[in-house]
């Protein structure tokens, strides 16, 4: 039996590493080898291609469920119900649309959608809406997070902009009722942590600041303030252990069999909390998780402690075999298969307090591989942080956060309770603050497969039984986490990144031992592409100094994540074209023109035209120079600004071109392209962007002459080994079947 489970787990598992789904006539040729081999010795074969063929068909249906290439970017009206609750952030309302129609095209079932501007919406409303659509599409680097995956995941077959909605329906259902719940709770003056509340009793994080979600991450707590299957456990094994003591203490009715009562009572819990939070996908695993366990315990304590686990896994992935592309499914699960194997069949007494000490610590080097291999950052503080937080939030806060919202309709009572799981709040979160201060989350380097594979194999040494001698080489494993060597530019080359920050610009130039950032990408609010792209990417790289960060200009898309960056790197120098428009905290100096240095055999110059009369002219323009192949970045120059660039005398024949001002048709102009010449271009630009970048007339200039242009949209972030005459290596090339071409 187990094997069996085994076998299909790692079928249904396989998704993931897929780099395109199979094909129709590959799946019911494997269906056929499985009915095959299912009656005989092979039978795990079967179960293996049965999960495979399960999971690959899913997702080939979710695939099929996204918006149709030819509706991408067109504004259509639709009709719609609003489920979840809805965020409202900065002036943006963002919700999920589902059982989506319109007259003339058949549409995906679920959207996610913004609203700038937008009235308050509520969840079970139905509104037809006037939207823009885009097939959903994210940035794709070196780190960070993968948004088409998570698209995917949720099986949300396009995003959209809002331009115009009538209600047509008034809320109703459970969706409404959680929606009026959420918003007396946020009307608890809570020590300003209602938001914090509505997180753990709702699911609704929308109530939590950029700064208490950087707090979150720096010591590990993330999983605290989002539901997860902690929470919802602990309310299960609470009311397990209600009736497990009445039993104990003779209070039980003789004639009701108290074990399956507490099963049945604790997975009754389980699912009412998981349906006031909205039985989002982590609630559900949790629920399948704890469903499991229960019958283990009801039937099958026989066949061990890791079969209810490998039932779970089983379950979830045969109801939801996309899963697998979130990293919550990895990290529950992985932490749950850690404590199995840390504690499992140990003889022996420890305190209670020891227990919990080990169980911190093993669980954060456990989950190491799974942080390294996803790209997370690791939080060296995360063991002490939750030694503390987690028995605060899961004993204290939750319990008084959810009789406080039972007790709402008591005068006075449910909000007491509320304002004291506020306060209980940020009593924590103070204390976490200090704690990131003193220890941040710290992003690695990308580890080749090889040093990867040995720091997980030295994991699984040092958390080997006490008796197995295996703890010295894995440490020894370990340290390679700390000396993984870097692949480094030889000496008069230079490594060119143009990262994919969207409608925006940033390009990193780094020789053998200096690294120069060229724009620093767009900020929108809370959403900074500094923080979430750049400063990753960078980590990836080894690189956490700049020798010099250079702002071609103020505009938003070119400068708006340097202060991200200066908060969370070592920069030495920052010039800009445009000083007097920066963020003063950015304390930039003045690109000078003609300035020439040289950076272990590349040599670097600037030029700017500082008369020049509109921002995007007084652009600082960098020209590199490596090994007889040059590259020149330009910002956003139109083409007076060109021109100036040319009459000056100055040698702007290149072999790379860095698109001017993302392709608009003010810049590369035909002059400009017969004087540089290049071989190839970069272009940076946001997928389907409200300037129509690029434009087609700029696209047909480089096309005449034969000049390859390389899109980010198309590429992802892109690579060039300036000085080795290669071709560069697109990001996004790297197959896999959830990701737009």
């Amino acid at each position: 039996m187990r094997t069996g489970m085994l076998a299909l787990a790692a079928g249904l598992a396989c998704l993931m590493l897929l780099p395109v789904l199979l094909p129709v006539w590959l799946v019911l040729l494997l269906l056929a080898l499985g009915l095959l081999l299912l009656r005989g010795r092979f039978y795990p074969v079967a179960l293996f291609l049965f999960g495979l063929c399960w999971a690959n068909t899913s997702a080939q249906w979710a695939l099929e469920d996204r918006l149709p290439i030819e509706l991408d970017g067109q504004t259509l009206w639709i009709e719609g119900r609003v489920v979840s609750l809805p965020d409202h952030n900065d002036g943006v309302v963002r919700f999920q649309l589902e059982q989506v129609s319109s007259r003339r095209h058949e549409l995906p079932q679920r959207l996610r959608l913004a609203w700038y501007g937008g009235p308050e919406l509520q969840a079970g409303e139905q509104w037809r809406l006037a939207v823009r659509l885009k097939r959903p599409r994210g940035l794709v680097n070196l780190q960070g997070f993968d948004y088409e995956a998570w698209l995917l995941a949720q099986r949300i077959g396009a995003t959209g902009t809002v331009k115009v909605g009538k209600r047509l329906q008034a809320a109703g259902g459970l969706s409404a009722w959680r929606d009026a719940l959420r918003q007396r709770v946020l009307a608890v003056d809570a020590y300003g942590r209602a938001g914090g509340v509505a997180a753990l009793v709702l699911g609704d994080g929308s109530g939590l600041s950029r700064t208490d979600w950087r707090v979150l991450q720096d010591t590990g707590t993330v999983h605290l303030l989002v539901i997860s299957g902690q929470h919802v456990s602990l309310f299960a094994v609470a009311l397990y252990g209600l009736v497990a003591g009445l039993a104990r203490l003779g209070c039980w009715p003789r004639a009701l069999p108290w074990l399956p009562c507490a099963c049945a009572l604790a997975f009754a819990g389980a699912l009412s909390y998981g349906l006031l939070a909205g039985f989002e996908v982590p609630v559900r695993r949790a629920c399948v998780s704890i469903a499991a366990v229960l019958l283990w315990r009801l039937r099958f304590r026989h066949l061990g402690i890791w079969t209810p686990l490998l039932l779970a896994w089983v379950v979830v992935l045969l109801f939801e075999p996309l899963a697998v592309l979130q990293a919550g499914f990895w990290l529950s699960f992985g932490a749950v298969a850690v404590l199995l194997m840390v504690f499992g069949g140990r003889l022996g007494v420890r305190s209670m307090g020891w227990s919990w000490w080990h169980a911190q610590w093993t669980i954060a080097l456990g989950l190491l591989p799974f942080f390294l291999l996803l790209g997370l950052p690791i939080s060296a503080s995360g063991p002490l942080a939750n030694l503390i937080a987690v028995p605060w939030v899961s004993f204290l806060v939750v319990p008084l956060a959810l009789l406080g919202v039972l007790l709402l309709p008591v005068p006075w009572l449910g909000e007491g309770l509320i304002w004291l799981a506020g306060l209980l709040l940020e009593v924590l979160f103070q204390l976490l603050a200090s704690i990131a201060a003193l220890l941040p989350a710290w992003l690695p380097m990308l580890l080749p497969f090889w040093a990867w594979l040995l720091i997980a194999l030295g994991v699984l040494c040092v958390l080997a039984p006490p008796g197995v001698p295996l703890r010295l080489p894995g440490l020894i494993m370990l340290v390679l986490l700390c000396f993984t060597p870097q692949q480094l530019p030889q000496e008069g080359q230079a490594e060119v990144w143009q990262l994919d920050v969207g409608q925006g610009q940033a390009l990193l130039v780094r020789t053998r031992s200096h690294a120069l950032l060229y724009d620093a990408g767009p900020s929108f609010g809370d959403f900074d592409l500094g923080e979430r792209v750049v400063v990753p990417s960078l980590r990836a790289l080894g690189i956490d100094r700049l020798d010099l960060m250079l702002l071609s200009h103020a505009d938003n898309d070119h400068a708006g994540g340097a202060l991200a960056i200066l908060q969370q790197l070592q920069v030495d120098q920052v010039l800009s074209g445009e000083v007097a428009r920066l963020d003063p905290r950015v304390q930039a100096e003045a690109c000078r023109d003609g300035a020439s240095w040289q950076w272990d055999g590349v040599r670097f110059t600037t030029w700017h035209w500082a008369q020049a009369a509109s921002s995007n002219a007084l652009s600082c323009v960098l020209k590199v120079e490596a090994a007889g192949e040059s590259l020149l970045l330009t910002g956003d120059i139109d083409s007076q600004a060109e021109r100036w660039l040319i009459n000056q005398g100055r040698d702007v024949q290149v072999d790379w071109l860095q698109v001017p001002h993302h392709g608009s048709r003010s810049s590369s102009s035909a002059f400009f392209l017969n004087t540089v010449a290049p071989r190839g271009a970069l272009l940076s630009r946001g997928h389907n962007n409200q300037f129509g970048h690029p434009h087609p007339q700029v696209l047909a200039r480089y096309q005449a002459r034969g000049i390859e242009v390389y899109d980010s949209v198309h590429s992802g972030a892109l690579r060039i080994r300036l000085g080795a005459n290669e071709a560069p290596t697109a990001w996004r090339a790297q197959p896999r079947f959830w990701r737009e071409k």
